[in-house]
């Protein structure tokens, strides 16, 4: 048993799963507190180093690529505050964190854990149901379906879509992208309907992001739906797998709820073309897309 306790968080490993608490200091970001504690396990790991410094070392893990869905979505830009996979240690305990590295890469030397990619998610996405304002807009995600509902500041072109409602079978990807500098950063849902072409201040399936502490919470909703979405390692005959059911069965007719989601989802895109988001060409294909699923 290794274990280190900092005012940034405490981690504890047993050989098999490592658990990080996130602590109380004014330093531990917002993202962090609310996604709480983790249980990480071993073969989720691809390595681990302590980094000392003057003042104070890091602990850094680095997991193997595809293993978390939050890492998955943020690749690498989460500040350091935000990464519940760095922990700030105090110079004084600099021989415990070198304890806890030795401990960690023993073991994955016996349990002879790769640390290539893997073709499914080795820890869950945040509990659910999740809703998150941030930006100009607010996103809601129950596990079926995404929300997206617009700010008093919001462009006249989002405000004029009105809310947006997305379905997780019609999402081919999701994009976070932080505020750098002057730069806005945004969360951007794609679809098979809608690839991106606007700018995230214009596109009603992206909330820009200006840089305040509610943002990086974006980053953790967009790892819940990542989550719940195809792997992008699992091999094809996994993703065909997973498929639903109701697809494979191709029934004659669709449940009265799905059908009023679709009628939804026509009354949306009558309203994106109307607004000018859609060309009369885009508002078509998807039209056609919808009507198929009737």
């Amino acid at each position: 048993m290794a274990e280190i306790i900092q005012k940034d968080g405490t981690w504890t490993f047993d050989g098999s799963t490592l658990r990080i608490v996130p602590g109380s200091d004014k330093s531990v970001g917002l993202l962090r507190r609310t996604l709480g504690e983790i249980a990480l396990p071993l073969k989720a790991l691809a390595g681990i180093a302590y980094e000392p410094g003057r003042r104070s070392g890091r602990l850094r893990l680095r997991l193997r690529d595809g293993a978390c869905p939050l890492t998955q979505v943020t690749a690498g830009k989460l500040p350091e505050g935000s990464d519940p996979y760095v922990l700030t240690v105090e110079t004084r305990s600099a021989a415990v964190a070198e304890y806890m590295v030795d401990e960690v890469r023993n073991a994955l030397l016996l349990d002879e854990v790769p640390d290539g990619p893997v073709d499914a998610y080795l820890l869950p996405g945040p509990a659910l149901p999740m809703t998150v304002g941030a930006g100009d807009g607010t996103v809601s995600f129950d596990g079926r379906t995404v929300r997206l509902e617009w700010t008093w500041h919001t462009d006249d072109k989002k405000v004029a879509a009105g809310p947006v409602s997305l379905d997780l079978d019609d999402l081919t990807a999701v994009h976070w992208q932080p505020a750098r500098g002057l730069a806005d950063g945004h969360l951007r849902f794609v679809t098979t309907a809608n690839a991106p072409r606007l700018a995230p201040g214009s596109d009603p399936l992206a909330v820009e992001l200006n840089g305040f502490k509610k943002d990086p919470l974006m980053a953790l909703l967009a790892s819940a739906v990542v989550a719940r979405m195809p792997h992008p390692g699992a091999p094809q005959r996994q993703l065909e797998a997973a498929a639903p059911a109701r697809a494979l069965e191709a029934p004659a007719a669709a449940p009265a709820e799905d059908h009023d989601a679709l009628l939804r989802r026509l009354r949306e895109l009558g309203e994106l073309r109307q607004s000018g988001v859609l060309t009369e060409e885009e508002f078509t294909l998807a039209k056609q897309a919808v009507l198929k699923r009737l």
